[in-house]
């Protein structure tokens, strides 16, 4: 069996990240979000296990230590992580998995795993980042402000990713997203695992006719 492929999705807050992923895992067959683990209180609605793996954090720090996370990191005093078992795990029965995650996380990732398909996901214009951000209606000016700032720091590392696609139109970069993943399981490694059996019978000699 071939095993899977790894999908690191990263973008700059309001470029829609989030829900292209959900759309890309709902439409796609075969690809599974990795569902990071986390130090910090669930909140009403959320669901360990789905949302997020909840767990001490002194259970967290030893699984660092035991080097059982692909990527982790602190933000606002709590911990995120991504589990290497589980990964591993799906990767191995021929699943994909995408993991939505920072271009820092994206970083540590690509160091244990170079063969991880990385995208960067960019909004059409800075004025339209500025215009979904305020559209959520959580966040003041100032904090929006930080966010832009932040989002241009994050942008400048598209470089470091395989692929680039704009979120100009959802459906359009929803397709670019899907096209991405099924081309990647047509290549030439993945198809000789999978096609196995055909490619012996078309190569293998045939008989002679009498």
């Amino acid at each position: 069996m071939a095993a899977g492929t790894l999908f690191i999705v990263s973008a700059p807050s309001g470029a829609g990240k989030t829900s292209l992923v959900a759309a890309l895992v709902e439409k796609v067959k075969g690809l599974k979000i990795s569902v990071s683990h986390t130090t910090r209180e669930r909140r009403p609605g959320e669901v360990d296990g789905e949302n997020y793996h909840f767990i001490a954090r002194e259970l967290f720090l030893a699984k660092v230590t035991d080097s059982r996370f692909l990527e982790h990191a602190e933000v606002f005093g709590n911990l995120y992580g991504t589990s290497s078992d589980w990964v591993g795990e799906v990767l191995a029965r021929g699943e994909d998995v995408v993991l939505e995650i920072d271009w820092q996380g994206a970083q540590q990732v690509r160091r244990l795993m170079p063969d991880a398909v990385s995208v960067f996901i960019l909004p059409p214009s800075v004025e339209i980042l500025s215009q979904r951000l305020r559209g959520r209606g959580s966040d003041d000016e100032s904090v929006i402000a930080r966010r832009l700032a932040g989002a241009c720091d994050e942008m400048s590392h598209y470089p470091e990713f395989d692929f680039l696609v704009v979120n100009d139109d959802f459906q359009r970069a929803l397709a670019d997203l899907s096209a991405i993943v099924y081309a990647q399981r047509l290549t030439q490694s993945r198809q000789q695992k999978r096609l196995s059996a055909v490619l012996q019978s078309l190569l293998s000699p045939s008989p002679q006719s009498e």
